[in-house]
């Protein structure tokens, strides 16, 4: 990284974007040029690049621009000339050298973070039954689990490396919402219909929807990852749920299409909810819903559910 303050054009060609780009970044989400010099333009600083070049990882690889900023703006600033390269961290060693960003989460979850960067399981799978036992579904995957997966992917674009540590966390979150869902499980019939969109294997945010109607006392039958538009459809036709949710974590896999599929369905659900960041607001047709949370995801679920359970007057 250089010292040296650029312009736009300069930041465009380092970071392989368009100058408009910028400035949609800059207008929308504050991350634009700090350093000021009067009678002259604004100019990007080395920290500045450093948040960018986040920003563009992030949502290189599916992530949407606003959670991308957010994670850009809690980035450290890059080490002094002649130290670690900014943005990067040193590799673990024994003792989990290192950090994970967890942003305005809580001490529960740096102490996960720094569970997650010494490759404790058992920490981290005893960390995560007490948030689960303690706050319920829905806290532990806002304020816990989602800070610290976040922080494994933003390093992970940032250096290409943590993968290791994302398989493990990935595995005892896993673990953890599979123990929770049958813990709880839920009497009457199956009516919502949980599943990936087709080539999607990011399971982890349909797991925890999946714990949190299991914990809310809503039915629901899980397809998991990468199911073809054709066995959805005829999943939805032989089971007649009322709500489908279609989770999509990048933009490649979320297929209008799919949700067109849904909607020309025989026995078309009576709400189809497009789940994750791959969905483009302006993508989805009418009849479609996109929660913007997990919490969200599970009211509308259990809102279909009980419209239906309610007795009918004659």
């Amino acid at each position: 990284m250089v010292d040296e303050a650029l312009s736009a054009g300069a930041v465009a060609r380092r970071l392989g974007v368009a100058v408009t780009t910028l400035r949609t970044w800059h207008q929308r989400y504050g991350l634009g040029p700090s350093e000021h010099v009067p009678g002259h333009h604004r100019r990007y600083t080395p920290t500045d690049l450093a948040r960018l070049e986040i920003m563009r990882r992030l949502t290189a690889e599916g992530v949407s621009p606003a959670e991308a900023a957010r994670w850009a703006r809690q980035a450290p600033d890059p080490m002094p000339t002649g130290t670690a390269a900014p943005g990067r961290i040193h590799p673990p060693g024994r003792d989990g050298g290192g950090t994970i960003p967890v942003g305005r989460a809580g001490p529960a979850a740096r102490g996960l973070a720094r569970a997650a960067m010494r490759l404790d399981a058992a920490a981290i799978s005893e960390a995560i039954a007490h948030a689960l036992a303690t706050g319920g579904v829905v806290a532990t995957w806002e304020g816990l689990l989602r800070p610290v997966l976040a922080g494994i992917g933003e390093r992970h674009a940032a250096t290409a490396g943590l993968i290791e540590v994302e398989h493990l966390v990935s595995r005892c979150v896993s673990e953890a919402l599979a123990a929770a869902s049958r813990a709880k499980v839920p009497t009457g019939p199956a009516r919502i219909l949980l599943s990936c969109a087709d080539e999607e294997q990011h399971t982890l945010p349909l797991e925890a929807l999946a714990a949190a109607l299991a914990e809310a006392g809503v039915s629901y039958r899980m397809l998991g990852a990468r199911v073809p538009v054709n066995a959805l459809v005829e999943a939805v036709n032989r089971t007649g749920p009322a709500a489908v949710v279609l989770w999509s974590h990048t933009r490649a896999t979320a297929d209008p299409a799919q949700l067109s599929a849904l909607l020309a369905a025989p026995r078309r659900p009576l709400l189809v909810l497009a789940a994750g960041p791959g969905w483009r607001a302006d993508s989805l047709l009418t009849g479609v819903v996109r929660p913007v949370d997990l919490a969200e995801a599970v009211s509308l679920a259990a809102a279909v559910r009980d419209s239906l359970d309610q007795p009918r007057r004659d």
